[in-house]
C-alpha cells in the first residue's frame, strides 16, 4: 500500500458526495466545505497509486497543467474521478459553471467511458491547487475542447480497473466481463456486480498504462441531451452563486471609486457614513473608499452620507467625441503589420473598381445579471475566497498578492456565476474584497451595485477600422486591405495586439493580395475580454465589407461567399446550410435577408437574419443559424449556447453602447444600457452540423455573425449601410 493509500484508509469524507455541488457550507461556519479527500490527493503523481477508503479515486492529466513542477519524471495529476461504495461517482471539476453547461457536459464525457449510471453522477468544485495546472479557469469556450479525450481516458481507466476487479472476484478472464449501468457483468453466466460493490478492490489495481477508447458509433450518452445537472437545485434555489454565500460573523462592503477613469482619492469625510446605523468602519483603499456595515444596505446608505472629494487626473475631459478623433487620425497613418499576402498596394492600384468604408463600434459593458461580488477571510495563517470567478488561478494569485501570504495558504471556493461574458475573468473586485478584509480582520462580504458595474467596467474596447478593396474585372475581389485603429487588451506583439485584430487579420476568404496593418491607442479606459473578443467587432466589420464588395460586383452575397470559401470546406459547408434552411432568395413581401459567417474558437457557423422595416422601426423575425462545432456533446446544450449568443450579439449590434463624458461613463442601469427585451427576440433555428471532427467551442460561437447579418438585411431593405453600430433607428426612415 502507497502512502496515499494509508492516508485515505484513515477515513472517507461524505461531502465528497455532494449533490451536484449543492451542499457548499458546513455544518458550524459556513465555509465552503474542501473534501480531504481531494486535499490529500494532491501532489501525488501519475506513478503512484491512487486508492481511496470505500472507494475508487483516479487522477488524470488535463492539458495546460504545470508539467515543471511535477515530480522528476512524472507528470502532475490535475483532475480527479471518485466512485464511492454506494455506488456514486464524482467528477471534481476544475473548471466554473456560469450557464453554459459545463457541469453537465463534463460530467457526461466521464460517463460515456465510465458506462456508469447517468443518474449516479455527482460533481463538486475542488478549491484551486497548483495541481490543477499553472491557470485554473473558463475562458476562451476551452472546456469541452480541452477535456474531450483526458475525461473520457479517465473514465475507460476507471471503468477497466472495475473490470480487472469483478475479473479477480469471479476468477475470469477480463475478456469475459463488460461493463454496464454501474455493474460488472460475468458474459458467461450472467452474474453481476455493482461499481460499489467493486470500488474497494479497484482501488487496489494499477491503472492501465493505456486505453481504447469507445469509437463515437457506440456513443450511448454523448450526442444525446440528458436533463442538466445544475437545473433541478437551481430551481428551487438551493444553488449558492457568489452573492448568495454567507458566513457567520460576515460583515458587507460598498466601495466608493472615483468616477473618473484613473482618477484617485484626494481627501474624503466619513463622519456622517459613520452615523449610518450599521456602519462599522470607513477606510480607504487602493481603488477608493471602502464602507463596511453589518448589511449591504448599511454599507449602501453609508456610502451615500460619504463625502469623497477625488483628483480626477488627466482623463477628466476624455468623451467619446475626443476618443473618435484620437482613431480616426491614427487611422491615416501606418501601423504596426499584422498580416501581409501578396502584394497588395500594387494589386489595388491594377483593380477595376475600388471600394473604400470605415466602420466603428463602441465600448461596450459586460453586464453580467449578476453584479460583481466577493467574500474573503483573511487570517493570519490564511485567506479563503469565495467568489463567482472565470478564473480561480487569477483570484488567487491577486490574493496572495495582497496579503503576502504563500499561494498554498490562500484557497479560493469556485461558486456558480450569474453570467461572466468575460467579465469574470478580471480580478480587480477580488483585490477590493481581499484589502477590506485584510484591514478589518474578519469575513467580508464586497457586493458591487449596478451603477459600480456599468461604470468601473473592464469593457470591450471601442474599435476603428479603414478597409480598401480593388475587384477585378469579373466583379472578384483581387486586393484587401485593413486598418484597424483599437485599444490593447490582449498584449502586444511586435506592435501588434492579434486579439484585437482577430477575425480581419485570419480572414479565410480567398483574397490573393491582403494586407491589415494596426495600431493600439492609448486611450485610458480599461478594456479587457468580452464575448467572442476581438471577432465581436470585427466579423461585423469584414463581414459587411464582403456584403459591400458584393453588391458592388452585382454578385448575390451567398454566391460571392460560397466562391471567396472553396478552400475552407467546413465554412463554406454551414453557409450552404443556412442559406438552404432560410429559404434564402424567397423572402416573403415586405421580408428581407442578411448573411454572414465566422470561424471563431474551433467553430464555424453561419446566419441569415430576415428583418422588416416599418416606418423607420426595425424589427428582426427570424435568424437561422447552422453550425459546425465538431462532436456534438449535448446539442440542446449548443443549441442554448447558440441562442445565447445571438441575443447577447443582438442587443450589442441594436442597443449597446457606452458614453462617456468628462471622463466619466454616464450609463448607471439598465434604463440607459439597454438589452433585448423578449418581444424584440427574434426566433432562432439552429441546425447544427453532424461531424466527426474534434469539439470546437460553443460558448462565443453566434455572437460574431448576428450584427452583421442583421446590417446586411437593412441594406437588401434600404440600400443604406450600417458602419457603426449600434444601429440608429432614425437612420432607417
Amino acid at each position: 500500500m502507497t502512502v496515499l493509500s494509508r492516508l485515505l484508509k484513515k477515513g472517507t469524507d461524505s461531502s465528497v458526495h455532494a449533490d451536484r455541488a449543492g451542499d457548499l457550507q458546513g455544518p458550524a461556519s459556513g465555509d465552503r466545505v474542501v473534501s480531504p479527500l481531494f486535499q490529500q490527493v494532491l501532489g501525488t503523481n501519475r506513478r503512484e497509486f491512487l486508492g481511496a477508503a470505500g472507494g475508487l479515486l483516479v487522477g488524470f492529466l488535463l492539458p495546460g497543467s504545470d508539467r515543471a513542477a511535477a515530480d522528476a519524471g512524472a507528470e502532475k495529476l490535475n483532475a480527479f474521478v471518485h466512485v464511492g461504495t454506494d455506488d456514486a461517482v464524482t467528477l471534481f471539476i476544475h473548471k466554473a459553471e456560469m450557464g453554459q453547461g459545463t457541469v453537465t457536459s463534463l460530467a457526461m464525457l466521464l460517463a460515456e467511458e465510465l458506462e456508469c449510471d447517468w443518474k449516479k453522477i455527482h460533481t463538486e468544485f475542488p478549491g484551486v491547487e497548483p495541481a490543477f495546472g499553472p491557470m485554473m479557469g473558463v475562458f476562451g469556450s476551452m472546456s469541452i475542447r480541452t477535456s474531450w479525450e483526458p475525461l473520457r481516458k479517465a473514465g475507460a481507466s476507471a471503468r477497466e480497473m472495475l473490470i480487472a476487479a469483478a475479473a479477480q472476484r469471479w476468477g475470469v478472464d477480463k475478456s469475459q466481463c463488460r461493463a454496464e449501468n454501474s455493474s460488472v457483468v460475468n458474459t458467461a453466466t450472467g452474474a453481476r456486480l455493482s461499481y460499489g460493490r467493486l470500488a474497494e478492490a479497484a482501488s487496489k489495481i494499477s491503472p492501465p498504462s493505456s486505453v481504447v477508447l469507445k469509437d463515437p458509433k457506440e456513443f450511448k450518452l454523448i450526442g444525446t441531451s440528458p436533463k442538466r445537472l445544475d437545473t433541478p437545485d437551481k430551481v428551487v434555489g438551493r444553488t449558492q452563486f457568489g452573492i448568495d454565500f454567507r458566513t457567520p460573523g460576515m460583515l458587507y462592503a460598498v466601495v466608493q471609486r472615483c468616477p473618473v477613469f484613473g482618477g484617485k482619492v484626494a481627501s474624503f469625510d466619513a463622519s456622517k457614513a459613520k452615523a449610518v446605523e450599521g456602519v462599522k468602519q470607513v477606510m480607504e483603499i487602493s481603488s477608493g473608499v471602502a464602507v463596511v456595515a453589518d448589511s449591504t444596505w448599511a454599507a449602501m446608505e453609508g456610502r451615500k452620507a460619504l463625502v469623497v472629494r477625488f483628483d480626477e487626473g488627466s482623463r477628466a475631459g476624455t468623451s467619446n467625441a475626443s476618443l473618435r478623433k484620437m482613431f480616426a487620425e491614427l487611422a491615416e497613418k501606418p501601423g504596426a503589420e499584422a498580416r501581409k499576402r501578396g502584394d497588395a498596394e500594387s494589386a489595388m492600384q491594377n483593380g477595376v473598381k475600388k471600394i473604400e468604408a470605415v466602420y466603428e463600434a463602441p465600448y461596450l459593458a459586460h453586464a453580467p445579471m449578476e453584479p460583481l461580488n466577493c467574500t474573503v477571510h483573511v487570517r493570519p495563517d490564511g485567506c479563503d475566497v469565495w467568489a463567482s470567478t472565470q478564473i480561480q488561478t487569477a483570484a488567487r494569485q491577486v490574493a496572495a498578492k495582497i496579503t503576502g501570504l504563500p499561494l498554498e495558504k490562500v484557497q479560493v471556493h469556485t461558486l456558480y456565476l450569474g453570467g461572466g461574458f468575460g467579465r469574470r475573468g478580471g480580478s480587480d473586485y477580488v483585490g477590493e474584497a481581499v484589502e477590506i478584509a485584510k484591514a478589518v480582520g474578519v469575513p467580508v462580504k464586497l457586493t458591487w451595485t449596478r451603477d459600480d458595474d456599468l461604470q468601473h467596467d473592464f469593457y470591450r474596447p471601442a474599435s476603428y477600422t479603414r478597409f480598401a478593396a480593388a475587384l477585378d474585372a469579373e466583379g472578384w475581389p483581387a486586393a484587401w486591405t485593413a486598418r484597424i485603429v483599437c485599444p490593447s487588451f490582449g498584449g502586444l506583439r511586435n506592435g501588434v495586439d492579434f486579439a484585437a485584430v482577430e477575425g480581419i487579420a485570419d480572414l479565410v476568404y480567398d483574397v490573393p493580395h491582403f494586407h491589415v496593418d494596426y495600431h493600439a491607442p492609448d486611450a485610458g479606459i480599461p478594456v479587457s475580454y468580452w464575448r467572442s473578443v476581438g471577432y465581436s467587432q470585427n466579423t461585423f466589420f469584414a463581414e459587411s465589407f464582403v456584403d459591400e464588395m458584393a453588391a458592388a460586383s452585382g454578385k448575390d452575397p451567398v454566391e460571392f461567399r460560397r466562391r471567396l470559401l472553396k478552400n475552407s470546406p467546413r465554412l463554406l459547408g454551414v453557409l450552404e446550410l443556412a442559406a438552404e434552411k432560410s429559404g434564402w432568395g424567397k423572402a416573403a413581401p415586405g421580408r428581407f435577408r442578411g448573411v454572414a459567417v465566422a470561424n471563431n474558437i474551433g467553430s464555424f457557423n453561419a446566419q441569415v437574419a430576415e428583418i422588416s422595416i416599418d416606418r423607420g422601426k426595425l424589427k428582426v423575425h427570424r435568424v437561422t443559424c447552422a453550425v459546425d462545432c465538431g462532436h456534438v456533446v449535448h446539442p440542446v446544450i449548443v443549441e442554448q449556447q447558440i441562442q445565447s449568443g445571438i441575443v447577447y450579439g443582438l442587443t450589442a449590434a441594436l442597443k449597446g453602447h457606452i458614453t462617456i463624458e468628462n471622463g466619466r461613463v454616464k450609463e448607471e442601469n439598465f434604463d440607459r444600457y439597454d438589452v433585448l427585451r423578449i418581444d424584440e427576440m427574434p426566433v432562432v433555428e439552429v441546425h447544427i452540423v453532424s461531424s466527426q471532427n474534434a469539439p470546437g467551442g460553443i460558448g462565443e460561437a453566434s455572437t460574431p455573425g448576428i450584427a452583421p447579418a442583421v446590417a446586411n438585411a437593412i441594406f437588401a431593405a434600404t440600400g443604406k449601410r450600417i458602419r457603426r453600430l449600434p444601429v440608429r433607428m432614425e437612420s432607417l426612415a
